[in-house]
């Protein structure tokens, strides 16, 4: 479903499930190497249904508010001060991968932090989660994806037994309260959900959002004259971009009538929460142009319904704050391929390029 009432439609009704365990006969067929398994099989917040999926994401929503998100800030804009240095030390003539060293780390530093994940064990982090969002993987690299995955996690609980501290990853292992307690599976499987997913949007929006501008001078100048805020490119990029383009899997719960089509109970539903934004019929015939003088841009990138990303607002902090400095720092910087050249990321979930090549300064 590519539409935007119908995502919406979709996503908001009570007969639509994300537990393929109660709701997908078909779990039984699929094998343990389908590259997707990550999406499906892991028994946490993002892959259940009713009072179930209430509980589970009842433990993690306490490290999101708006008070704990607006915490962040001071140590997010650390982070993008120590990066912008960084690349201030870059040589003028030659390419770097805004990408890797800039929009990737922001995001996966902040999320590691919150989660306790030693320094030590960061690379291997970071590879297994990008891994997850790898759908074209052959059958024996899933499988081994899988289980590095869950090895990798798995050993993040087991340090964080031992050691605990003031992060989210101790949390969960010390609920023991009846209502509250989390089997080893759901706990391995949360871990999986918010490291890999509280990254990967933050990353492609700040990515998606330099591209854009760096593509559409125009509509960068109307930032630096004051025309438009860093609020309306980070809306913008959002709708016409959105970080995750494709969610996997919802089934139907009973069969589902949409307007003459029916979706029969057991059939597994993907939205494509990413083309929601583009849909002419809410966002007018050039739906697909970036344009920051939009008056309305709704879009559907963090979701919607009961299963809305936890995460949304400090994916926006982090771009609020990754944006301005950036561009601040190297007002000159360009693109350093033509856009055409530029290489999707393998992957139909996630939205984004596998480097972003700039020229920071002007080249001598």
């Amino acid at each position: 479903m590519t539409g935007h009432e119908y995502v919406r439609r979709l996503a908001g009704d009570r007969r639509v499930s994300r537990d393929p365990r109660r709701h997908w006969p078909e779990l039984e067929r699929i094998p343990q190497d389908w590259a997707l398994n990550v999406w499906v099989r892991v028994v946490s917040a993002f892959t259940s249904y009713g009072e179930e999926h209430r509980r589970l994401r009842s433990m993690i929503a306490p490290s999101f508010t708006p008070r704990r998100t607006e915490a962040l800030r001071p140590r997010v804009r650390e982070i993008v001060d120590g990066l912008i240095t960084d690349l201030g030390t870059a040589d003028p003539g030659e390419p770097v991968d805004l990408r890797a060293r800039f929009a990737y780390i922001i995001p996966n530093e902040v999320i590691c932090e919150l989660f306790g994940v030693p320094a030590d064990m960061r690379a291997w982090t970071r590879r297994v989660m990008d891994a997850v969002l790898n759908t074209g993987a052959s059958p024996e690299q899933a499988r081994a994806d899988y289980a590095e995955m869950w090895a990798c996690m798995r050993a993040l609980a087991d340090i964080k037994r031992v050691r605990p501290g003031d992060d989210m990853t101790s949390d969960l292992i010390a609920a023991r309260d009846g209502d509250f307690a989390l089997d080893e599976n759901q706990l391995i499987s949360t871990l999986v959900l918010m490291i890999g997913a509280g990254s990967e949007t933050a990353v492609n929006l700040i990515a998606k959002a330099v591209h854009a501008l760096l593509t559409h001078p125009d509509q960068l100048a109307l930032v630096r004259e004051g025309r438009a805020t860093w609020d309306d490119v980070i809306e913008e990029t959002l709708r016409l971009e959105a970080p995750i383009m494709h969610m996997p899997l919802r089934y139907a719960v009973e069969d589902i009538d949409l307007d003459g089509v029916t979706i029969r109970k057991g059939d597994a539903i993907i939205l494509a929460f990413g083309a929601a934004g583009r849909d002419p019929a809410l966002n007018g015939e050039d739906a697909d142009a970036f344009d920051l003088t939009r008056e309305e841009r709704e879009h559907m990138a963090f979701g919607y319904g009961v299963h809305y990303c936890l995460g949304a607002p400090l994916a926006r902090l982090e771009a609020s704050i990754a944006l301005p400095a950036l561009f601040e720092r190297f007002p000159d910087m360009r693109l350093a391929v033509e856009p055409a050249e530029l290489v999707p990321q393998a992957s139909f979930i996630a939205n984004g390029h596998r480097s972003l090549p700039v020229h920071l300064k002007p080249l001598t």
